[in-house]
């Protein structure tokens, strides 16, 4: 089967799955959560691995209240987005939307015609928070393809849409996204990934060094596009939520590459903090390692070398 009607058919069988009751799907997902803690499974070690660097203040039973916490989030978003994905956009942000935080700001910015950059760190929903953007304009949304293509055509059709543009983070993508600002336009970008090597600096990020990307920076010293920082927060059991949005530090723009990097890093841990068990903390961010530190990848074991 080819990857686009595999993908169909996927999107379909997700459809199936998100017209049941919210309630079941997230005791569904809660299930997922304790089997996840039960098995250690991935998700697990990596949380407690990202606990035990980012939060070592915290006392043993602090630790593992949050970890329990961050499973059952993680799982409950992935059953979200897919809910989000099969649902009508409009009816998304109509239902599930209850507050909208600097809305006007958002508005004033891309009105300006100077280009806006959303730093959308991974916290929260950040698909309904595309589906928000989407809503106000086109929006060019920088993404990491899947390796495997159905993956990649599955992202295609869930978040595809008239106003909506998927760019690869690959090396054209910020040739595209310089046009996209020049010519007045906004772009996405979920800043907190980890970047190869030579498209980052090590900056702090909850006090351990992080290859931190360098193309916010690089976008916003080129083209003077406004900067905004923005998310939707999970405020309630039943796919409630609230936007927010607000300035970014001028700083990010800086000439001076590591200043830059580093208040990127530290806007991102604030929002981070607000609630740390709505943060992404099942992705491996300290895996690269400063050059010359003699420091190893703090989550390799001997039974998960990898």
């Amino acid at each position: 089967m080819k990857p686009q009607a595999t993908a169909k058919l996927y999107h379909r069988l997700a459809t199936a799955l998100t017209h049941l009751p919210w309630s079941w799907q997230r005791t569904l997902a809660d299930t997922v959560a304790w089997l996840w803690g039960r098995i250690d499974a991935r998700e697990s070690r990596v949380t407690r691995r990202n606990l035990e660097l980012a939060y070592p203040e915290l006392g043993a039973d602090q630790r593992r209240r949050l970890h329990r916490q961050i499973l059952r989030t993680t799982a409950r978003q992935a059953l979200e987005t897919l809910y989000l994905w099969t649902h009508d956009p409009a009816d998304n942000l109509a239902r599930h939307l209850k507050q909208r935080n600097g809305q006007a700001l958002y508005d004033a910015a891309l009105a300006s015609g100077k280009g806006v950059i959303v730093i959308a760190p991974h916290y929260g929903n950040w698909e309904l928070l595309n589906q928000w953007l989407a809503e106000r304009g086109p929006i060019a949304i920088v993404y990491a393809p899947p390796e495997n293509p159905v993956g990649d055509e599955f992202l295609q059709l869930c978040r595809g849409g008239d106003n909506v543009r998927q760019v690869r983070a690959e090396g054209p993508a910020v040739r595209q996204l310089f046009k996209v600002l020049k010519d007045g336009g906004a772009t996405g970008i979920l800043p907190d990934q980890q970047p190869k090597n030579g498209d980052g600096e090590f900056v702090p990020f909850f006090g351990v060094q992080a290859l931190t990307m360098t193309l916010v920076n690089r976008l916003a010293e080129r083209t003077g596009a406004t900067l905004l920082y923005a998310w939707c927060e999970r405020i309630g059991p039943d796919l409630e939520f609230a936007l927010h949005v607000e300035p970014a530090e001028p700083a990010i723009a800086d000439a001076d590459l590591p200043t830059a990097v580093a208040t990127l890093s530290a806007g991102i841990e604030r929002i981070a903090r607000r609630d740390p068990s709505q943060y992404q903390w099942t992705y491996k961010r300290y895996t690269l390692r400063p050059p010359g530190s003699g420091e190893t990848d703090p989550y390799a074991t001997a039974r998960h070398p990898h």
